[in-house]
Order: structure tokens, then sequence, then C-alpha cells
């Protein structure tokens, strides 16, 4: 791994932990906090109250979103949801920003998503969005274009789902869903001095926690009714030749290092040690691009990616044909009573 990347990788894990308590860094920050809440508290009521204009589409909008900064398992429950809508009778389209590509993943001009796009053109988690719904998805930094562009290109689309975007005010949105993971809410405290982008009394129609339990300390943190979200994943597949799985399990007493880009890496490795599996680790910035070859020096019979990195990996000339490279698919569970609340709440949404 380049220095750049190594000490980008440093900075999140010291942020990680200073977020999670309310010591010195933290506290050291918490001016700034206040500054921030400020601002973003400011800017919700612009919106609110029409001063900022906002664009309102002819199909129910559907955010899934958080207010942790960083990885809670947003790109799996949009599939998830997008599966459960497809059950139910509907029609979803999917948007993002797409974060993790080049210059055109964060654009403001709209970009139809395929399952032969660029990583670097579209993003990396829209790009696996799309392959594993086969639901159309467009990218755009302006979501409401973006929405815009979806309905063009595909007028059947009934319902539109936006990866992220819970801050992204200038598209209205009917039903708001709010994700956290087992950090809960940290330290409780805005940015910088804690993890969240907004207090977590913001209101939300639904909140799911992915962890392996709901203690009373979590649901107390993250408010409301929360259902909980678990991902599964059983199996393991060889980067070269997917649709191969073997069980993981079957792995073990291999020499194993577990790599992977995401928010929250230690959810990751917690799911492989479930699965009986011994492994170094090697945590990789949210959204790595894997050009600086972090695995050359490697010394490993299997190296475990996940589906976000392999995304990228597969059109990585001297990667994609790499034997020890094998990715881990998880799914999202959840209880059916939350699918049908959501379906329930997106067919008494009027349309514009």
């Amino acid at each position: 791994m380049s220095s750049t990347s190594s000490s980008s990788s440093s900075l999140e894990s010291t942020l990680q932990r200073a977020w999670q308590r309310r010591g010195a860094l933290a506290c050291a920050l918490w001016p700034l906090s206040l500054l921030f809440r400020f601002v973003a508290g400011v800017r919700a009521l612009l919106f609110r109250f029409g001063l900022l204009g906002s664009t309102r589409l002819p199909v129910p909008v559907i955010v899934v979103g958080n207010i942790f900064i960083g990885g809670t398992g947003k790109t799996p429950l949009t599939i998830w949801l997008a599966d459960a809508l497809r059950a139910a009778g509907f029609t979803p389209g999917i948007i993002s920003r797409g974060h993790g590509g080049g210059d055109g993943a964060s654009s403001s001009a709209p970009r139809a998503v395929t399952s032969d796009s660029s990583a670097r053109d579209v993003g990396d988690e829209p790009l696996l969005i799309a392959r594993r719904t086969g639901c159309p998805v467009v990218v755009g930094r302006d979501r409401g274009a973006a929405g815009r562009a979806l309905l063009a290109a595909h007028p059947d689309v009934d319902v539109i789902l936006t990866d992220d975007g819970l801050q992204h005010y200038a598209l209205r949105r009917d039903i708001e869903i709010m994700l956290f993971d087992g950090r809960g809410t940290g330290n409780g405290w805005l940015l910088p001095a804690g993890p969240l982008r907004e207090a977590p009394s913001r209101r939300r129609d639904f909140t799911i926690v992915n962890a392996p339990e709901l203690t009373p300390a979590l649901r107390q943190a993250v408010g409301g009714m929360p259902f909980r979200m678990q991902l599964a994943g059983e199996f393991a597949e060889p980067l070269a030749r997917p649709g191969e799985r073997v069980a993981l399990a079957s792995l073990a007493g291999r020499r194993i290092v577990a790599a992977c880009g995401i928010g929250n890496p230690q959810r990751f490795f917690t799911l492989l040690r479930g699965a009986g599996l011994a492994f170094a680790e090697l945590p990789l910035p949210d959204h790595h691009d894997f050009l600086d070859q972090p695995f050359a020096a490697i010394e490993a019979d299997c190296i475990l990616i996940t589906e976000k990195d392999a995304v990228k990996c597969a059109q990585i000339e001297n990667l994609k044909n790499d034997p020890r490279l094998w990715v881990v698919p998880v799914t999202a569970q959840l209880d059916a009573a939350l699918a049908e609340q959501i379906v329930e709440k997106c067919r008494g949404c009027s349309t514009a």
C-alpha cells in the first residue's frame, strides 16, 4: 500500500477511535462541532421553508441513508429493498451520487450505470447495485437531475430509491430510512468532534440497525423503534471465476489475508471470524481504487475481498486473474414486517 493510502487509513482509524468516546481529541474539536451543527441546522431550515430550491419527482422517493459518517451497510440494504419492492409489484429505479469513482461518478451530469460500466466512471457501490439488482441505476451529484434522467429513460419505473442522500435536501423524499450499525451514535457529537452529520433526534420514517443484536443501550442511542439487520455471507467465489462458490468454512487452514476498502472494515472481519476463519487483516481506505497494488508483496494462499472491492479489482488487468483473490458476497437479512410497512407506506404516497 502506498504511503498516501497508509496515512489516510491511519487518520481514519484515529478519528474513528476518537469518535467512540468523549476523550481529549473529541473535546478539543467540540467547539467546531457546535459550528457544524449550527450551519447544518440553518441549511435544513432553509430547505424546509422553501428558501432553497428542491425537486419533487413524479414517483415516490425512498432515501436510504445514515447520519453516522462512513459505512453502515447502506448498499446491501438498498439491494434488499429493491428486491422487496419488486416482489411487491413495484418497478424500482436507483439513483446515487456515485462515491468511489473518478470525476464522472460525482459529476453533475447524470450517467447511467450498467453491469459493464467502469467503476472509476460511475462508482463502486452503484456498479455493485446495478449488477446485483438488475434495476436501472443513474449516478450524478444532482440527485434530482439523476432521478429525472432515470425516469425519462425508464418510464415504467414507479418508485425511486436513493442510495445515501439523507442530507441531500435538494431532492424531496417520501420515505426516509436511517441506518446505523453496532457503533450506534458513537460519542453522540457531530463532526468533527464526533461521527454524526446530524443530531440523533432527526426525524425519520424507519430506523434500522446493522448489528448482531439490539442491546438496550443501542436502542436508546439510535432512538425510534429500530429493526435489526444482519449481513449473511456463507460462500466465497474466485474473482476470476464468478459463480464457482465454495463454503467459507472450507477455506479454513489456508494462509488467508482479509482485505477490504469499506467504511467499517471490522464488520467484514467479524463476519469471516464467524465462519471459523483465521486470517491477517488488511484494512484499506473506503472506496480504495487498488491502483497501488496492495496485494503485490502479500504471501497468502487466499485473499478474501468484499463485493464492493471486487467490482474494481475485476477491472484491473493484473488483479482480475489473480488466483488468490476470492470474493465474499453478503446478503442483508431483515424482518419481513419491515418490507410490508415500507411497501404500505409507499403505496400511500401521493405522486406529483
